[in-house]
């Protein structure tokens, strides 16, 4: 088995082109030669070789003979490059691994792995316990009594006040009753069959509007409602009569 060469640096001269170049002869066609020589000269040219050799002539060893190479063309040393020296690559020693080393490694990963499980599992529990206390309802905020508001004062109703007579105070219409009512029937039995055979009871019913009416019709008395006992009809039956008088 054949050894590499050791790496030479690179020459730096010219790159060296062969001249001639050895190849197998062809014994076949030689001997074919050489029998025609024979029978063409009548010579043994095996012998005339051995002569050649043995008189220091120059042969070819091992059967090869020498060809002369064509010449290059012009310009193709330019085109030649040469290779670059091929570096053998550096193999770096290999460390040689304690025994044991593999468990340990194996041991390191299991424990990692079992960390991060723990940690995942209680990253869960705690996100679950997290929900289930939003999920609680909160307690409602007692709800407050009602406030019953303070009864205001209803203030008093005033009261109506007496309706105004619109002949003047003083006035009396049927429906009145009193003293005054009474003064009139007393009065008005003084005047000649204008009251004739009236009461004195002190209401004012139709018969006394009527007895009032045919006063103001007989003396003339006008400003007053028919019946009405206002002031002009007052004043015209007080000028004809006495106070108290029956």
């Amino acid at each position: 088995m054949s050894t590499p060469s050791e790496p030479r640096p690179p020459h730096d001269g010219p790159a060296l082109e062969p001249i001639r170049v050895l190849r197998p002869r062809r014994t076949d066609a030689l001997a074919e030669l050489m029998r025609e020589f024979q029978q063409e000269t009548g010579r043994d040219p095996g012998r005339q070789e051995t002569g050649r050799e043995s008189g220091g002539h120059d042969s070819d060893p091992g059967g090869y003979e020498s060809v002369e190479l064509p010449e290059p063309p012009a310009g193709s040393e330019a085109l030649t490059q040469e290779l670059p020296p091929v570096a053998r690559e550096s193999r770096r020693p290999t460390r040689a691994v304690p025994p044991g080393a593999g468990l340990r490694r194996a041991a390191v990963a299991v424990a990692v792995l079992a960390a991060a499980v723990i940690g995942f599992g209680g990253a869960l529990l705690l996100r679950g316990e997290h929900k289930h206390d939003s999920a609680a309802p909160q307690p409602r905020p007692p709800r407050a009594a009602p406030s019953t508001p303070d009864p205001t004062p209803t203030p008093p109703t005033p009261a109506a006040p007496a309706p105004v007579d619109p002949d003047g105070a003083g006035t009396l219409r049927e429906g009145a009753t009193g003293p005054e009512v009474t003064e009139l029937q007393q009065r008005l039995l003084d005047i000649p069959d204008v009251y004739r055979d009236g009461s004195t009871s002190g209401s004012y019913d139709p018969t006394l509007t009527a007895a009032v009416a045919r006063f103001q019709l007989w003396y003339g008395i006008r400003g007053d409602e028919t019946g009405v006992y206002g002031n002009n009809t007052r004043a015209a039956l007080e000028s004809r009569t006495a106070a108290g008088a029956s």
